[in-house]
């Protein structure tokens, strides 16, 4: 693995690599195992949004692993000063092994890793967030026992979240069916990438209107927030347009009662989940947020050791 801008940077092989990875990494981290997989190895962390679960994972991650971890708020960067992003990559590029960036535009992430010269990770942009589909996917294939062949509902907007999901699915062979309202459909360069994709793997990727047609023989149902940061704006509109897109009780009987429940967090409880939902026993939210330790750990490493 290169730069994990994407989650069409990694191949199949290369994603249940990550899995095992992460596997190996929770029981050493769980059993408070000394680790040096990152040692001598520094790790920026450049934030143009707050975080609390993506920031603490990966920067928990590092120094679990024996490396050392550098926070780099934007506005706390030249970069807040309007100092070009390419500027910045070179210099970082220098002092740095890997940089983690969770910025507002994916461009920013693409030009970091153009001109910075070291592994990037793109730890949430507007386009994509492919470390938080490897701990889900993670997460699946720990409670499920696989991901090639299941079903997975997605229910909401068709947001960077929805993005990845798309195109993990369509890589590890995993069928996606998304309902959004009509004007939040996913990106459809993305959709096409993901339905290229799934003709080599076979995966069924759909995007629906109706929730009820999306959780038909689902095994997971997955949900994001209505209103994003940078959204708020819309907040009122969004609220109208995402009404009858609620994960709860009557939607996940229809699923079937062996589907579980899955948010990849902060929620808003009421609005796109209800907390029946996330405090029930089919929920795999709790054990999706620890996932995202042992995930980071897994792309961390992957990313780092391609100094060697």
């Amino acid at each position: 693995m290169h730069s994990f801008l994407s989650i069409g940077d990694i191949t199949q092989e290369e994603m249940h690599r990550l899995f095992d990875s992460a596997h190996l990494f929770r029981q050493s981290i769980k059993a408070r195992k000394s680790l040096d997989s990152l040692r001598n190895r520094e790790v920026g962390l450049l934030f143009e949004k707050p975080s609390t679960r993506t920031r603490t994972s990966f920067e928990v991650a590092t120094e679990r692993l024996g490396g050392n971890a550098v926070y780099l708020p934007s506005s706390e960067l030249q970069l807040s000063r309007g100092e070009p992003v390419k500027d910045t990559a070179r210099i970082l590029g220098g002092y740095l092994d890997v940089i983690v960036a969770r910025v507002f535009l994916h461009h920013t992430v693409e030009e970091l890793a153009k001109w910075g010269k070291v592994p990037v990770i793109n730890g949430l942009s507007d386009l994509e967030h492919p470390t938080q589909i490897v701990c889900d996917f993670f997460t699946i294939r720990e409670a499920r026992g696989k991901v090639e062949g299941l079903k997975l509902a997605f229910i909401g907007d068709g947001n960077n979240v929805c993005h990845s999901l798309l195109l993990g699915g369509a890589l590890v062979g995993m069928d996606i069916s998304v309902a959004c309202p009509d004007g939040y459909r996913p990106d459809p360069g993305v959709l096409d990438r993901a339905l290229r994709e799934a003709k080599k793997t076979g995966a069924v990727i759909e995007v629906v209107r109706d929730p009820g047609d999306a959780v038909t023989g689902a095994d997971i149902l997955y949900t994001d927030v209505w209103v994003s940061m940078g959204e708020e704006k819309e907040r009122e509109k969004r609220l109208r347009d995402f009404a009858g897109y609620q994960i709860n009780r009557e939607l996940l009987d229809k699923a079937g009662s062996a589907a579980q429940v899955m948010h990849c967090l902060p929620a808003h409880r009421g609005l796109e989940i209800t907390d029946e939902m996330i405090e029930g026993p089919r929920s795999l939210v709790w054990a999706q947020g620890e996932n995202k330790l042992y995930g980071a750990a897994a792309v961390l490493d992957a990313a780092a050791h391609l100094q060697e």
